[in-house]
């Protein structure tokens, strides 16, 4: 039988989160454990408010669980400061968020390019230039995000989540503002690349179709998950 934890590229070890409203603590997630392995492609599902995004805040360090861990690499990140996390993130994760955040007065090549040039990567022109081609934008490198359609938006936002070829690619419902012809090309292109550079990929979504092109779906369910 294989150690699925030695093999694990990220692992949730009892997470719990709460918060205090008005005196109260009210739980949105309780006792999480699970372990992704190295270029595994999971889904996290749910409906709206059962913890999904929540989660994978907690899973990338962009938050802290109120008790529990979380292990990257075999580093454990979960009290790490910011100063320690932001090498991580740049190196290690890429992100790619339902609203794209793309910087509107930077071209699409310059979103890409970003990443990688605070690395102090010397190649990040080039780079950036093949992952547009590899999604078929090369002829909007120039074009400012205020120029691009919505799937566009999130093309660039994938090549830009990928530029510096990160282990680990965390996805907050990719396709949700886009139709579903631009919502089919995006995920086609993202597990794609996914595959391509090995990467491991963790994504949010209620949309069962996607669910459905994971190797594994976690549910939750008001803060629990379920199975």
């Amino acid at each position: 039988m294989k150690d699925t934890t030695a093999m694990a590229l990220l692992e949730a070890r009892h997470i719990t989160k709460s918060y205090r409203v008005d005196h109260r603590d009210i739980t949105v997630l309780e006792n999480i454990s699970f372990s992704v392995e190295r270029g595994e492609f999971i889904v996290i599902a749910g409906s709206s408010g059962s913890g999904k995004t929540t989660l994978l805040t907690l899973l990338s360090g962009l938050d802290h669980p109120t008790s529990g861990q979380v292990f990257i690499d075999d580093r454990d990140i979960t009290g790490a400061s910011e100063e320690e996390l932001a090498p991580l993130r740049n190196r290690t994760i890429g992100f790619v968020f339902q609203s794209f955040h793309l910087v509107p007065f930077m071209t699409a090549k310059e979103n890409i390019m970003f990443p990688a040039e605070l690395r102090g990567d010397m190649d990040a022109d080039l780079r950036a230039g093949q992952l547009l081609a590899r999604v078929g934008l090369s002829a909007r490198a120039d074009n400012r995000p205020s120029q691009l359609s919505g799937g566009e938006k999130q093309r660039v936002a994938l090549c830009r989540a990928l530029i510096n070829r990160p282990k680990l690619l965390f996805a907050d419902e990719p396709t949700g503002n886009l139709d579903s012809e631009n919502g089919k090309m995006v995920l086609t292109q993202l597990i794609e690349l996914k595959n391509e550079q090995d990467a491991t990929l963790v994504l949010v979504t209620h949309n069962p179709e996607i669910a459905r092109a994971a190797d594994r779906v976690l549910t939750l369910k008001d803060g629990l998950l379920e199975g």
